[in-house]
């Protein structure tokens, strides 16, 4: 991708967040994301087919620099073993959102999106964009390493995270079914039993 082309997308993109996080994704037109980004309404179909694919595309890429940012810090620590490290990648992607709650309004429920959507893996990951797979290669690998019984390691990840994003959405935003502190070591206690048992 050429260097103007990545810089109208990333343009595009970064106009849109800042509109949906502040209007809505049903109160912003694509005419209002064009203008912002100082592109034509044309280029943003050359990018997009809608505004609620750029929404998508936006949870996808938010939700994956979660993850991928918490797994670089996790491979600063020393973990003996693949839970506390899942754990560890957990609680720090649950500590930025606590500290970035209109991110997490943004994103909702679809955390996993960062880690499981293929589709938009295959077809919007920007070329300067670092593509990764952290979490999910970290767990693969360390199932075999470990020896953990799971089934199914890509369903156990996907329930996992699916748990971490609905209950976390309601515990930080709503306080239910309690605040996000006396929450956490509930959560880390099933999701040991999930992986350990």
């Amino acid at each position: 991708m050429k260097a103007n082309e990545a810089s109208k997308e990333s343009r595009l993109l970064e106009t849109a967040y800042k509109l949906f996080t502040r209007k809505g994704v049903k109160d912003t037109s694509i005419q209002e994301i064009a203008d912002n980004a100082d592109v034509g309404k044309g280029t943003f179909y050359l990018y997009f087919k809608d505004k609620y694919e750029i929404r998508d595309v936006l949870i996808y890429r938010k939700s994956k620099k979660l993850f991928n940012d918490a797994y670089k810090e996790s491979k600063k620590q020393n973990f003996s073993n693949l839970t506390d490290q899942i754990i560890f990648i957990i609680d720090s992607v649950i500590n930025k959102l606590i500290k970035n709650q209109v991110l997490l309004k943004f994103i909702s429920k679809n955390l996993s999106w960062g880690v499981f959507n293929d589709t938009l893996k295959n077809v919007y990951t920007i070329s300067n964009e670092e593509d990764t797979d952290g979490i999910y290669d970290l767990f693969i690998k360390g199932i075999n390493e470990y020896k953990i019984k799971v089934e199914n390691p890509k369903a156990t990840l996907f329930m996992i995270i699916e748990l971490v994003s609905s209950t976390c959405y309601n515990s930080i935003l709503y306080e239910e079914p309690e605040p996000i502190d006396e929450f956490k070591p509930k959560l880390y206690g099933t999701i040991r039993k999930i992986i350990d048992e």
